[in-house]
């Protein structure tokens, strides 16, 4: 049984509202309980700092990624510039110099030694009034005839019209198509190892027609022409069509002999086996009047020339052209597989 005991009184100078009949009373809250509802929970706080954290990663990252951007950017502006600059050849230098022309490698219309790049590059050597002559750096096997024979006319033209005197050193080889370029210069420089010559014209192939036969396998070419398969390397090949070809090689060799004579002119001792294709050494060249001394870049710049400041003229593509080509031969790659898929007709 539970005691019942009065409600105290309250303590003297305390107002406290009367209580109405029939309330409930309810004890008045602790101060640590008010201090807990009022407290933010361990799971907001944790939240709290994920999000923080989150954030201060994003901004980490945003930098990051404006860095790079600007880094990109940067970099993009240097190979442009450099693309711009590089290739290009020298701006008109006042002090006397001797001026280089490189020709090196195969000689085509898509190498670095083709007539375009090389005559450009001649043009800007001779236009310059700080040269005092121009010198063909030569390392080549040879190549096109015709991309040499329009090279020939360039230096001549060039020579007469600026009244500048031309050299032709060589390094490892000026043979054929090379040694077609090198007689147009007035002076022929070599080492004693190196190769000049091969004057003559080839034009090569293969002939699969006998082991077609062998292996029972039928060559089915369609011509509009009795000539039009005449290099085919499927089918035979007549007495008429060789004819033909030596007619035109006979005729290439000739002109490439005329080339010489006019370029090297007394200096020739002509022997039976000088126009065959031989090839010499640069000692034997100079015994045969292929060629005129020896001696390198540095000896003809400081003892022919007499300016030993050397600066060189050779064009070349830069990172900007560079980038064109490929982009043009990929979508030229494109096209030659698209127009193979269709009947082929040359």
């Amino acid at each position: 049984m539970t005691e019942s005991r009065p409600p105290e009184d309250p303590p003297e100078g305390e107002n406290v509202p009367p209580t109405p009949a029939g309330a409930a009373q309810v004890a008045p809250k602790s101060v640590a309980s008010r201090t807990s509802d009022s407290a933010p929970s361990w799971e907001r706080a944790t939240l709290e700092s994920l999000a923080q954290a989150l954030l201060a990663e994003q901004r980490s990252a945003r930098r990051w990624r404006n860095a790079i951007r600007i880094a990109w950017l940067v970099f993009l502006s240097a190979v442009v510039w450099i693309g711009m600059h590089e290739g290009r050849a020298p701006s008109d230098i006042s002090t006397p110099h001797t001026a280089v022309v490189s020709i090196h490698g195969e000689i085509s219309s898509e190498s670095e030694a083709s007539a375009e790049v090389v005559v450009a590059s001649m043009r800007a050597a001779f236009e310059d009034q700080g040269a005092k002559a121009v010198v063909l750096l030569i390392n080549s096997p040879g190549g096109s005839p015709v991309q040499a024979g329009i090279i020939n006319d360039e230096v001549r033209r060039l020579k007469a019209l600026h009244n500048k005197p031309v050299y032709a050193v060589v390094e490892e080889t000026c043979a054929s198509a090379a040694y077609y370029i090198a007689v147009a210069a007035d002076r022929i420089y070599v080492d004693k190892a190196s190769i000049v010559g091969s004057i003559g014209v080839l034009m090569d192939g293969f002939g699969f027609t006998g082991l077609m036969d062998k292996l029972g396998v039928e060559r089915r070419l369609l011509t509009a022409g009795d000539n039009k398969g005449f290099l085919d390397p499927f089918s035979p090949q007549t007495d008429k069509q060789r004819l033909f070809a030596q007619t035109m090689l006979n005729q290439i060799h000739q002109q490439f002999i005329t080339v010489v004579k006019e370029g090297r002119g007394t200096r020739l001792k002509e022997t039976p086996e000088m126009f065959s294709g031989l090839f010499w050494t640069g000692q034997q060249a100079i015994a045969l009047g292929l060629a005129d001394q020896l001696g390198n870049i540095d000896f003809v710049a400081r003892e022919v020339v007499q300016a030993e400041e050397i600066v060189d003229y050779t064009r070349k593509d830069n990172v900007a052209e560079r980038l064109v080509k490929r982009f043009g031969a990929s979508i030229g790659e494109g096209a030659v597989k698209a127009v193979r898929s269709l009947p082929a007709f040359h």
